[in-house]
């Protein structure tokens, strides 16, 4: 009898280590909340931190390795680029699981054991987004990263409108998801692979192919796809829902995370493969990038509720960082992945503010709630105002280099009219941004609803510490984040 020989292809799985301690970690929190009786519930959160930790030490080791690669049968790249989006993604995580320690202290709930695995799992689809060389693991990532989110949106299960928010975000991201498997599809059948280098070679080597109908329609249904996770215009409508009905620990990780996750997607497939078809999907993105930017901003000056005001922000937020498209020059679009970095601080940090705001099963939602913080509370009235600074692109933050760096490209190549509408947007957003500063410092507090802080934990001081620093070292010294950013760009491309 003929006996089959399986042979596996060589596989570096110092690649994958930071996604298999997460995996890891989450069976682990799973079976701790299994006997969460006998066990003090604090201790699967502080496991959930730990493994993250472990994680982020994990991406220093993967990026040691000398030279760009592809691993896994050219599944998994291991370059510049995976190296900068994962240790953005693994910040992301450690930042939102500090701040859910203390936030659990008002929601029972969240000291779950499926809480924390929701989001250990999701941040390991976020990671193989950012690493994927191929389309049906990049498809299988975004899934995972998607199904795990939508859980948590609907977390407060006792709330009608989280519920209502993790419906509407499911519904409206199954359709994104359907757009980009089919955007998929017509690229399988235009070059025959769903390598994302081999798509790039043919392409290359059939200049001819640039004209044909399946490819521009896989490109536009790509960018469709992509466009519901970045909440671009006009697939940005579950934005502020899912943002308002998430536990607003989540909320930060959404607003971060999915976005970091999704770009990091959206560059892999548009910029290396389809690089050639510049000419095809730079209009689209100038139309996309003013669009969304000015839609977020002005909707976002007259909501009351914060976190509607922040998803409304992280809209606007999104049409900046299109801009490094629409240049097109390598350090445009090294000046994305700086954005992308400094934004996923002060926007964690400003929920963070927002989540430790809670009373006993009620969160402070109201921008009114923040009336009087900054005297009652100056340190943390401080922090938010630096967050709020940023977010506005007011100097010596990182907000105010990223927009710098992004506007100063797209400027150079020619792009006048859309740099002087996101000036102008950028004005715009000061307004609803010093709103909030003013009402903290300017606004008594009122005796009826005043905000009393019982207790906070070390790890969301530690958060919010963290991210304010990191917010003003990237302002005041940017140039090592974007020479880190500039060398994960040259290694894609």
């Amino acid at each position: 009898m003929e006996t089959l020989n399986f042979i596996l292809p060589p596989s570096n799985y110092v690649a994958v280590m930071p996604q298999i301690v997460l995996v890891a970690t989450a069976l682990i929190v799973l079976m701790i909340g299994i006997f969460k009786k006998l066990v003090n519930a604090s201790v699967i959160g502080y496991t959930a931190l730990a493994g993250s930790l472990v994680a982020l030490t994990c991406v220093f080791l993967s990026g040691q390795q000398a030279g760009p690669s592809a691993t896994f049968a050219g599944m998994v790249l291991n370059d510049g680029f995976s190296f900068f989006l994962t240790l953005v993604i693994c910040m992301i995580i450690v930042l939102t699981i500090l701040v859910s320690l203390n936030y659990g202290r008002f929601f029972e709930n969240i000291k779950s054991g499926e809480y924390y695995a929701l989001v250990l799992f999701s941040g390991v689809g976020m990671i193989f987004m950012a690493t994927a060389g191929n389309l049906i693991l990049l498809f299988v990532a975004l899934e995972t990263m998607s199904i795990c989110i939508y859980a948590l949106t609907g977390f407060h299960k006792d709330q009608l409108r989280s519920g209502e928010a993790a419906l509407k975000y499911f519904l409206l991201g199954a359709f994104g998801s359907a757009f980009l498997l089919y955007g998929f599809a017509f690229i399988y059948g235009a070059t025959g692979s769903l390598d994302i280098i081999k798509i790039a070679g043919f392409i290359k080597s059939h200049p001819q192919i640039l004209h044909f109908k399946f490819l521009v329609a896989g490109l536009v249904l790509m960018i469709a796809g992509i466009g519901f996770k970045i909440s671009m215009v006009p697939f940005h409508m579950w934005t502020p829902d899912a943002y308002e009905g998430a536990p607003t620990s989540i909320t930060g990780f959404m607003a971060t995370g999915v976005k970091a996750a999704a770009f990091a997607a959206l560059i892999r497939v548009i910029l290396v493969p389809l690089a050639p078809m510049e000419h095809s999907w730079v209009t689209i993105m100038w139309v996309a990038a003013f669009l969304t930017m000015t839609v977020g901003n002005i909707i976002a000056l007259v909501q009351d509720n914060i976190k509607r005001m922040l998803a409304y922000s992280s809209i606007a937020h999104a049409g900046y960082i299109l801009l490094g498209f629409v240049a097109g020059t390598g350090l445009a679009q090294a000046g994305m992945l700086f954005y992308l970095m400094v934004y996923a601080f002060m926007n964690i940090g400003a929920f963070a503010v927002v989540a430790l705001l809670c009373k006993k099963g009620e969160e402070f939602n109201s921008i009114s709630d923040f009336a009087g913080l900054g005297f009652k509370y100056p340190a943390l009235g401080l922090v938010m105002s630096v967050f709020l600074f940023s977010l506005a692109g007011l100097p010596p933050t990182g907000g105010f280099m990223g927009k710098f760096y992004l506007f100063t490209q797209a400027l150079r190549s020619g792009y006048i009219w859309l740099v002087v509408a996101a000036g102008v947007n950028s004005v715009i957003s000061m307004y609803y941004y010093l709103r909030v500063v003013v009402i903290m410092y300017f606004k008594p507090q009122p005796a009826e609803n005043a905000i009393v802080l019982n207790s906070v934990s070390p790890g969301i001081v530690i958060a919010l510490a963290a991210a304010t620093t990191a917010v003003l070292i990237m302002g005041i010294f940017p140039s090592y984040f974007l020479s880190l950013a500039g060398n994960s760009i040259f290694s894609l491309m």
